[in-house]
């Protein structure tokens, strides 16, 4: 059998059998899955820092792969489980705004995910990520075609939560998408959106601070002072030359930013 890539993005932690119990349905059914951790350290809950993440991560993986997504606050209730095809990839998750992200970036279409076949029996209320998402991207992965899981749907939930809201006639309001582990605040403004803060004057609030500046490194800034800088990932970042700009303002995901342009 053919390698086939999967990928697991959780809020499990890794001090609990979760993310093990995971791996062992996956390697039952599919042995020659090769697994991948994207990260199993998202806040508990914040289905806005995933949907950020595995937009991030995907688009460096190769065509087929597979990828889990399970940060699922509604597990047990009638959200529904979905398989999502985009980008040549394949995305498993809770219908809940996780793969809101993906859907902006490119063209897809979803499942809703009925077939209990595929499933790991008994199904328990507390924990999808093994016994359906789990057991479903096992089954992918050794060859079972998409549409053996269920029927297509274009109902499946979209958020805009990457997009900031014009909120006046030089005012965007926005939002933080992700805290790193260094407490940069990665918010939600693009630079191909938003190209002008690099050529006009500007003031980013975030917490009850006013961020007027653009830097081009870290080490540009002074140690402590707060800026602006073009992260990796495209979208502009609040953050402090070797200090934390999470601790500094009291933010994190979820966080509103406020942008003026002059």
């Amino acid at each position: 059998m053919p390698r086939r890539i999967v990928t697991l993005t959780t809020d499990f932690g890794t001090s609990d059998h979760f993310v093990g119990a995971m791996k062992g349905v996956i390697l039952s059914i599919c042995p020659a899955a090769e697994i991948v951790d994207i990260t199993h350290e998202i806040a508990p809950f914040e289905v806005t820092e995933a949907a950020f993440l595995i937009s991030e991560a995907y688009p460096t993986f190769p065509k087929k792969a597979i990828h889990v997504v399970v940060v699922d606050p509604g597990v047990g209730t009638s959200r529904r489980p979905i398989l999502v095809e985009a980008a040549g990839q394949f995305f498993i998750a809770p219908d809940n705004g996780v793969l809101a992200m993906v859907y902006g970036r490119t063209p897809h279409k979803a499942r809703v995910i009925t077939s209990e076949r595929y499933f790991r029996k008994p199904v328990s209320r507390t924990f999808h990520g093994r016994d359906i998402f789990a057991a479903a991207a096992a089954h992918l992965a050794k060859g079972v075609p998409p549409a053996r899981f269920g029927k297509l749907i274009d109902d499946h939930l979209k958020l805009a939560f990457d997009k900031p809201a014009r909120t006046g006639k030089r005012i965007w309001t926005g939002t933080i998408l992700k805290a790193d582990r260094f407490g940069n605040l990665i918010t939600n403004f693009h630079v191909a959106d938003h190209p002008e803060i690099q050529t006009r004057p500007f003031e980013m609030q975030a917490g009850v601070q006013r961020i007027t500046r653009l830097a081009l490194t870290y080490a540009d800034a002074h140690a402590g002072e707060l800026f602006l800088i073009v992260g990796s990932t495209g979208y502009y970042e609040v953050a402090a030359n070797q200090a934390s700009a999470a601790h500094l303002l009291g933010c994190g995901v979820g966080a509103p930013v406020e942008l003026t342009i002059y």
